[in-house]
C-alpha cells in the first residue's frame, strides 16, 4: 500500500461530518498518504478533507422539503457521479445519507468501484425493503449499533459493528456542575437544555413549539433556565424570530454557538429533537423528552412504513420505552412542558435512566474509529 490512495466521501449533515472526521483521522494515523475528497463539512475539512461541495447543500429532512430542493440536489449528484467515474477513486464512503449515496454507490459499483456505507439506514425502524437496495449498492456496510449486524448477515450483505464514535468521546460520566462552571451558569437551580435540531427545515417546524414550552415551564418553575445550543447562524437566527415572534424576550434563555454536549451535561433534563442528539443525550446521562414535527404529508408517510413503536435511538437501543416521545400532533408545549417537569421533579426516574444509559454506554463504546478505518483499509486495492 505504498501508492496514494484516493476516497471518495459524501457526508450529508452534522453527525456525518463528525463520524467521517474521525475515520478520516485514524486512516491518516495508519496510511498518512491516503487523499480524500467529496462532500464534506468543517470537521472533515479540518482533517483535510477537499469538499468539492459543502454538506449543507444535501442537509435537508423529510419527502416535501426534499422535494422543495430536488432539482438543485439531483443536479449535485450527476455532476458528483460524472466527475467520480471519469477519474475513479480507490474506493468510495457513503456516509449517512442514504437517499443521495445509496443510488451514487450502485452506479459506482456497477463500474468497478469499491463502495462502503458508513452508518446503516433504518432497516430496523421503517425501511426493511431497503436492505436489498443495499445489497446491490455496496461491497460493506459499517453498522454503528449492535442490532444491526445480523439483519445484514440474515440478508448476505457483509458489515462490520463498529459501535459509535460518540460513545467513545463522551466520558461514563459528565459531571453536571464542571459544565454549569464550563458555561457560566448558575450551580444550583434547575435548567433545562432545548435542542430543536441542526436543520433549518427541522427549525421551521419546531422552534415556535420549543419557545412556547419554555414560557409554559417559566410560569410554574420562574427561576428555571433554558439553554439552548444552536448549530448555526441560520437556525440561531430562526430561533431569536421564534422568541421574537412569541414576545418571551424576558424569558431566561441563554443562546450557545455550539456547546450542544455541553448544554446537555450542565441540564436537568433536555427536550431533544429526534435524532443523533438522543443518542448524545443519553450518553451524557439525562433525562429527555424526544419529540419531532415533520410536514403532515411526510409524517403519515413515514409512520405508514413503520416497524417499531418508538423513532428515538435510546429507545430503540433498549427495546423499549425509556423515555417519552412526544411526535407530531401529540408535540404541543401543553404536553412537552408538563413531561420535561415531570422528570425535572423525579431524581428516582433520574437514577434509573442513568443506569440504562451506562448500560448503552458500554455497548457502543467498540473504539469506533481504529475499528472502522481497519474495515476501510482491508477493503482497499492490494
Amino acid at each position: 500500500m505504498s501508492r496514494p490512495f484516493r476516497i471518495a466521501i459524501v457526508a450529508g449533515e452534522a453527525s456525518g461530518d463528525l463520524l467521517a472526521s474521525h475515520l478520516i483521522a485514524a486512516l491518516k494515523a495508519r496510511l498518512p498518504q491516503l487523499s480524500f475528497f467529496g462532500i464534506g463539512g468543517p470537521k472533515m475539512m479540518a482533517q483535510g478533507f477537499t469538499a468539492w461541495w459543502p454538506m449543507e447543500k444535501l442537509a435537508v429532512m423529510g419527502y416535501v422539503e426534499v422535494l422543495k430542493r430536488y432539482r438543485e440536489i439531483a443536479g449535485i449528484r450527476r455532476d458528483l457521479k460524472a466527475r467520480l467515474l471519469q477519474d475513479p477513486p480507490d474506493l468510495f464512503i457513503g456516509v449517512d445519507a442514504p437517499d443521495f449515496n445509496l443510488g451514487l454507490e450502485a452506479d459506482l459499483k456497477a463500474r468497478g468501484v469499491t463502495t462502503l456505507h458508513y452508518v446503516s439506514p433504518s432497516i430496523w425502524a421503517w425501511r426493511g425493503k431497503r436492505i436489498h437496495k443495499i445489497a446491490q449498492a455496496v461491497h460493506r456496510v459499517l453498522a454503528l449499533f449492535p442490532m444491526e449486524p445480523p439483519l445484514y448477515e440474515k440478508a448476505g450483505v457483509p458489515v462490520t459493528y463498529v459501535g459509535h464514535p460518540l460513545a467513545d468521546q463522551i466520558p461514563l460520566h459528565t459531571d453536571k456542575k464542571e459544565a454549569r462552571a464550563k458555561l457560566n451558569l448558575p450551580l444550583e437551580g434547575t435548567l433545562y437544555a432545548l435542542l430543536p435540531g441542526s436543520r433549518q427545515s427541522e427549525l421551521e417546524y419546531l422552534a415556535d413549539t420549543f419557545v412556547q414550552t419554555a414560557r409554559l415551564i417559566h410560569q410554574l418553575q420562574p427561576q428555571a433556565i433554558f439553554l439552548v445550543p444552536l448549530a448555526t447562524r441560520e437556525t440561531r437566527l430562526q430561533f431569536e424570530t421564534a422568541i421574537y415572534k412569541q414576545q418571551v424576550a424576558n424569558l431566561p434563555f441563554r443562546l450557545l454557538f455550539g456547546h450542544a454536549q455541553d448544554a446537555m451535561g450542565a441540564a436537568d433534563v433536555v427536550l431533544v429533537a429526534s435524532g443523533t442528539a438522543t443518542l448524545e443525550a443519553a450518553l451524557v446521562k439525562r433525562p429527555m423528552v424526544i419529540t419531532y414535527k415533520l410536514s403532515p404529508t411526510t409524517y403519515r408517510m413515514m409512520k405508514k412504513r413503520g416497524y417499531l413503536p418508538y423513532v428515538g435511538l435510546p429507545n430503540v437501543l433498549a427495546g423499549r420505552f425509556l423515555v417519552p416521545e412526544l411526535l407530531q400532533d401529540e408535540a404541543t408545549p401543553e404536553n412537552l412542558a408538563q413531561a420535561l417537569v415531570n422528570l425535572a421533579s423525579d431524581p428516582r426516574v433520574a437514577s434509573y435512566l442513568e443506569g440504562e444509559f451506562t448500560r448503552i454506554h458500554e455497548q457502543l463504546r467498540q473504539n469506533t474509529a481504529a475499528r472502522a478505518a481497519e474495515a476501510v483499509i482491508a477493503c482497499l486495492p492490494s
